[in-house]
This record gives structure tokens, sequence and C-alpha cells, in this order.
């Protein structure tokens, strides 16, 4: 078991060539931007990572990379959600085998769920590996909430240690804390706007998007607030709104990852039929960045 899931964890994009096929060198040279920054640790095959374009075997061989290259520096973060309780627990199983610290695993997607089949799920994960669990709440994307009453029932399951929330329900977060405050349980925000005010009501920290274009000020937010300078940490906080507006011009893993590209860093494109944006939307990025962050450009 890894010690309470707190700080900066970076929601790591997968980098690809133009063909679509993995940059395996450039993954690597991204873990390493990552740790140089300070995150706390790495996180591979979330949504930012493109886990629903890439095979089986891709997501083996991503979660490979990541344990090789980290070298035990931070702690490695791997998505293992699957649509089925079969195929969630056998690549939960080949990441415990790779050497992964801690998975995520997403709600199941696609067809209706009911809160009692979401217990039962997440229940058998746990009990087929023997590593910490982080649940993976995005309802936009998968239909299903994880209630609270939900999450302060599986919080009793050993393994089952936190729970990252991306509905950008602040009201959400608060409930996941009040319902697992008597508990050992990590409540992460997965909306970069929200780290600051989920820390200040008792959550642990967050899984961010924004780290693969800025992991410094990412970082920053957490460190400064730990520190006790609140002041420092809401400035942080506050200086990613312009970067986070460009969402407004498409899937925001998109934008991320053509930021990330004009940050200097080639990670390349997404793998279609994700990924298309205007050239107005590209120039907006690009004005963005050149704007307000110009000096973490490589």
């Amino acid at each position: 078991m890894v010690e309470l899931i707190q700080g900066i964890i970076a929601a790591m994009q997968t980098p690809m060539n133009a063909d679509g096929s993995l940059n395996e060198v450039e993954m690597r040279n991204q873990i390493n931007r990552e740790i140089e920054a300070g995150v706390d640790a790495v996180f591979c095959l979330g949504t930012n990572g493109e886990f629903f374009v890439l095979s089986l075997e891709e997501r083996i061989r991503v979660m490979e990379i990541f344990v090789e290259e980290t070298r035990g520096r931070v702690s490695v973060y791997a998505g293992t959600g699957c649509v089925s309780t079969e195929d969630t627990i056998y690549l939960s199983q080949c990441a415990k085998r790779i050497g992964v610290d801690v998975l995520s695993v997403i709600t199941p997607y696609f067809a209706a769920i009911s809160q009692e089949e979401l217990y039962e799920h997440y229940k058998a994960v746990a009990e087929s590996v023997d590593l910490p669990i982080v649940m993976y709440n995005i309802p936009m994307r998968t239909g299903v909430t994880i209630e609270p009453e939900t999450v302060g029932k599986l919080a009793d399951i050993p393994n089952i240690v936190g729970v990252k929330d991306s509905s950008g329900k602040f009201e959400l977060i608060q409930s996941y804390i009040e319902a697992t405050k008597d508990k050992e349980f990590a409540v992460l925000s997965g909306n970069d706007a929200l780290i600051l005010d989920t820390l200040k009501a008792g959550g642990t920290g967050g899984i961010t998007a924004i780290s693969n274009i800025l992991p410094e000020i990412m970082v920053s937010i957490y460190q400064k607030y730990k520190a006790g300078d609140e002041e420092g940490a809401r400035e942080a906080q506050n200086s990613i709104a312009p970067i986070r507006a460009c969402f407004k011009y498409g899937n925001p893993n998109s934008i991320v990852k053509i930021a990330t590209n004009l940050m200097g860093h080639p990670v390349g494109p997404c793998r279609r039929p994700f990924g298309l944006v205007s050239d107005e939307a590209r120039q907006a990025i690009e004005e963005c960045i050149h704007t307000h962050y110009a000096q973490y450009m490589k």
C-alpha cells in the first residue's frame, strides 16, 4: 500500500507519431519533464492519455514504459477501467504485474448502471488485485455519477483509497469529503480550476491535465498551499484561467495536446477521429500561450 494519496498527480498524455502510433521516446521525455517539475506522481491511461482509442496491447505497453522510465522516483498511476468487470480485473492484474503503484478505475460507461452495480463492480476489482484504487467519476463522459453514499460505502474496502471527481461540481467534491471524513481516504479534484478549493475543503490534491502544459504552475498550487502561502496558491490557481478558457474551442483533450505541442513539447496529434480543431482555435491557443505563458515555453 502507498501512503495517503495526495499532491499534484500529472494526468499525462500519450505522445503519438504523425501516423498515430505510440511515440515511446517522447513519452519518456515527458515523464522526466513532469518529475523534474516536482509532481508527486505520474498517471498514464486516463482521459488525457486517450485510453479509449488505445488497444489492450498498447495500454499494457504504456504502463511498462511509465514504470521503466519512472524508476521509483515517484508513484505511477494507471487507468485500468473498462466497461466490463472482467476486463477491468484483467487489466488491473496486468498493471500489478508490471509494477504500477496505484490504479485509477473509471466507472463503466455507455450502458446505464445503478449504484448497486457500481458498488459490486468496484468491490470485485478491489478483491482481485492487491493495489490501491482511486475511483474516477466523470459523468459527462460516462453518463453516471458515483453518489456520495456509494463512495462512503466503498471507502470501507481497504484498498479503495480515493476518488477523483471530474464533474466540475464543487458541491459533489464537498459531499465526497463529508461522506469519508472519518476514514483515511483521498478526495482529489479532476478539474484543474478546483484544486485549491478542494484542498481548502479537506481534499488532498488534484489529478491535473494542465500539468501537460504548465507543470510548474500546477505543482506550485499545492506546494504554496501546504507552505501556508494561500495567497500565492490562489495566484497560481487563477493563472491557468486563460488556457482553460480555450477549452471552448473543442474537446479539452485535443486543446491540451495542441497547447503542449505549441509549448515546444512534440507530443504529436490525438488519435483519429479526435484532435481536429479549426485554424481559429489553433491561433487563439497560440496567442494565449504567447500572451500568458511565454516564459514556460521550451
